[in-house]
C-alpha cells in the first residue's frame, strides 16, 4: 500500500445544497483524523456547488498540487 501521505486540500461551500445529505465534510474530517492523514478543509461562507465556486478557488488547488509534485 501507499506509505506517503500527501496533504489533502478541500474547499467546501457552506451554502451547498448537497452539504448535509451527501457531502458530509465532517465525515471526511473524522476519517482523515482517524487515519492520521493531513487534511486542510476550508469552509467557504456564501458559496454553493456552482462553477463560480470552483473558479474562485482553483488557483489555490493548482498551487497545492504543483507543490506536491515539487514544481
Amino acid at each position: 500500500g501507499a506509505t506517503e501521505r500527501l496533504p489533502l486540500l478541500v474547499d467546501q461551500g457552506e451554502s451547498d445544497n448537497f452539504l448535509a445529505e451527501q457531502l458530509k465534510p465532517e465525515a471526511l474530517e473524522a476519517a482523515a483524523a482517524a487515519a492520521g492523514h493531513p487534511l486542510t478543509l476550508r469552509r467557504q461562507p456564501g458559496y454553493d456547488h456552482s462553477y463560480y465556486f470552483i473558479a474562485s478557488f482553483i488557483d489555490d488547488h493548482l498551487r497545492h498540487h504543483a507543490a506536491a509534485l515539487g514544481l
